[in-house]
């Protein structure tokens, strides 16, 4: 929709159109706009004859109060054979049972209404009924805008659609006869004859000296107007706005401005561009969201610009493009895409605000994004930002509106970028903004040089059983906390909830949890302690558990973390084991496959949420094994496992005494994709049974 500011050349127009002179003619024709018209059988046959204007609703013109930019039935009436009526449809006589064949007659309406696409799931005689129009769907909105009628004996029917894009109207009899638009309609519904007009039909005049004016203020010329031939249409007293549309040199159209900024065009006419002979041969075709920044442009040089004729819709639709002949809304790009077509570049200049960005994305996604360009205009105070190319031109003259023009970007395809658009990262990670750019210790001296935690990356963490996987994660989880404060979200499945709380209890507070033979002569954490640590699993960790009798998939899982992430600021995913999750997958896809995208989905999750996913996962049974950690490569299931990690690690305990200490841990890190955060080697810690605890050997 065309916005404009309010400034002093507004009254120009005020004055031209709301006069006092005029008051006694305004509320003249607004009460004769809303009283009912006669039935048609009380006109003359001479007041139907073509010299009647073709512009009015019912071949009158159309009232400058209309609220919507466009023409469409004065809500009161149907229009029937093209005529404006409220009278009821003459029932046939019929001789007989007369309630049988009522039912009769309702029953053969109901099939031709439904021939039309007209469905209902009551079928009630006498009700006016509100329905989502056949022709244009509603719109966007899906608006019930349909208006049906069935008269109260089943004799006929009459509908009118209120959208302002659409308004089909017309009638029908269970047994039509010639004022019947059943047949019409039924042969084409969606096609409106288009007429034909020119200025003298339309009784256009050249601008006033007032409206000139009116347009200088805009910093708009006499000779800009000329040469787009806006004129000026006088009805009675009043004056308005013309905005004449050609199509090579034939006027194809008319839109009209009064002077409260509503706008109105002539019905039963082509929708194309405003301006559209100016982009014949163009290479570049610039667009923009009304006619007045069509002239603004204009007045900065360029002549290949268009206006849409039907301003912005709200907001971008969640559907799917309609096929050509539905895309009623946007049909004057299809109705000029030979223009169009012959362009290599498409400067989208709509407004700046959410309709105007919404249009530019309409646009884009019919005529191609490639293609695209778009401007983005300048600021007109240290705050605020121009709105459109007029402001551009009234506040900072027509160099700075040319200069953004030629400064158009290329509109933004999604999954498309440049290393452009990551300059600012680039910046940050070079300046070490966020503190996490090498990674984030361990809290193990002897583990940072080997390994150390990145947000965004997936760690793959396995051993054989027993050797303390998820106890050294725990452990890890508890140094972090600890010396950044990071959260996390646990998928722990084979740890019951208060033994998992007991082991990150004891690493917390290093004290045992209970007076039992593991715990030695230690001292047993005490009851305050108890509830400060409590308090302390309760604010850093977030459990995921399906407690239904069922294995969770791993999008569940994600789906959850999303919101742990989202909700509570997680930075960190424990997904402990791979084995106990749902891993059903279509019979054609291997569990190599499978894996591969599992894997992919997870690392997607990570690097989006800048979240670090550890990931256990257990080696395949090992056959003629001697005790020493096993590879990366014999996780169960698929070498995906190493090769789709950004970290790979073993976990391995010793077992035999005379090998060296039994409470010795060796942490093997096997991969690591980042250099900047580690390197491939081994790493030795003490396990400290009584409290599980993981501490570098002095």
């Amino acid at each position: 929709m065309l916005r404009f500011a309010h400034y002093n050349s507004h009254t120009h127009l005020r004055k031209l159109l709301f006069s006092s002179s005029n008051v006694g003619l305004l509320h003249m024709i607004s009460k004769f706009l809303l009283e009912p018209s006669p039935p048609p059988s009380l006109y003359p046959p001479s007041s139907f004859s073509s010299t009647r204007h073709p512009c009015h609703t019912s071949k009158r013109f159309l009232p400058v109060f209309c609220p919507k930019p466009i023409s469409k039935t004065h809500p009161y009436f149907l229009k029937v054979n093209g005529f404006t009526s409220n009278a009821t449809v003459p029932a046939p006589v019929y001789g007989g049972d007369s309630e049988v064949k009522n039912l009769r007659k309702l029953e053969i309406l109901r099939r031709k209404l439904e021939e039309l696409g007209i469905e209902m799931d009551t079928f009630t005689p006498g009700q006016h009924n509100h329905l989502i129009c056949p022709m244009c769907n509603g719109g966007d909105s899906e608006e019930k805008s349909f208006s049906l009628f069935i008269s109260p004996d089943g004799s006929g029917a009459s509908w009118t659609c209120f959208r302002a894009k659409c308004g089909w109207s017309g009638g029908t009899r269970p047994f039509a006869g010639r004022n019947s638009t059943y047949e019409s309609s039924i042969q084409d519904k969606k096609v409106k004859q288009r007429r034909e007009i020119t200025v003298e039909s339309l009784n256009l005049e050249p601008l006033c000296s007032e409206l000139i004016g009116y347009f200088a203020e805009r910093l708009i010329s006499a000779e800009t107007l000329q040469r787009n031939r806006v004129m000026q249409k006088s009805y009675g007293a009043q004056i308005m706005i013309a905005f004449t549309y050609w199509r090579n040199g034939v006027l194809t159209s008319c839109k009209y401005r009064d002077s409260n900024k509503k706008f109105l065009q002539e019905r039963d006419t082509e929708k194309i561009f405003y301006g559209l002979d100016d982009i014949k041969e163009a290479d570049d075709i610039i667009i923009v969201e009304g006619e007045i920044d069509k002239l603004a442009v204009e007045e900065a040089g360029f002549r290949n610009c268009v206006s849409v004729p039907d301003g912005a819709p709200p907001k971008v639709s969640s559907q799917e493009l309609p096929p050509e002949e539905k895309d009623t809304k946007y049909q004057y790009l299809w109705n000029c895409k030979e223009y169009l077509n012959k362009a290599s570049r498409i400067i989208l200049a709509t407004d700046e605000d959410p309709p105007g960005q919404a249009l530019a994305e309409e646009i884009a996604r019919r005529i191609g994004r490639e293609r695209c360009w778009r401007v983005k205009w300048p600021k007109k105070s240290k705050e605020e930002y121009c709105k459109d190319a007029n402001e551009v031109l009234m506040f900072l003259g027509p160099t700075a509106l040319r200069e953004a023009i030629e400064n158009a970007e290329l509109y933004p395809i999604r999954g498309l970028f440049k290393f452009r658009d990551y300059f600012i990262e680039i910046d940050d990670y070079y300046n070490r903004t966020f503190g996490y750019e090498c990674g984030v210790s361990t809290g193990w001296k002897a583990l940072n040089e080997l390994y150390k935690v990145m947000p965004g990356e997936l760690t793959i963490v396995t051993g054989v059983p027993n050797s303390g996987k998820s106890e050294w994660i725990d452990a890890l989880l508890c140094n972090l906390n600890s010396t950044v404060g990071w959260k996390f979200a646990l998928c722990s499945m084979e740890n019951r909830v208060r033994e998992h709380a007991r082991k990150l209890l004891e690493k917390h507070i290093k004290k045992p949890f209970f007076d039992a033979r593991y715990g030695g002569s230690a001292e047993r954490m005490s009851a305050i302690e108890l509830e400060e640590g409590k308090q302390w699993l309760n604010d850093t960790f977030y459990l995921i558990r399906c407690e239904d009798d069922k294995l969770p998939s791993i999008h569940w899982v994600l789906d959850l973390a999303k919101a742990a992430v989202l909700r509570h600021g997680v930075r960190g995913l424990v997904i402990d084991p791979y084995n106990e999750l749902d891993h059903q997958r279509p019979i054609s896809m291997t569990e190599t496959e499978y894996v591969s995208q599992m894997l992919t989905l997870v690392k997607r999750f990570a690097q989006h949420y800048a979240c670090h996913v550890w990931f256990v996962a257990h080696p395949r049974q090992l056959h003629n094994w001697i005790g020493g950690p096993p590879n990366l490569y014999d996780i169960s299931g698929s070498a995906h496992f190493i090769n789709k990690c950004d970290n790979g690690i073993v976990i391995h305990r010793n077992r035999d005494p005379e090998a060296g200490p039994i409470d010795q841990v060796q942490v093997c890190v096997r991969k690591v994709r980042n250099k900047v955060v580690g390197t491939i080697g081994d790493a030795f810690l003490s396990y400290n049974r009584v409290t599980g605890e993981f501490l570098d050997i002095v």
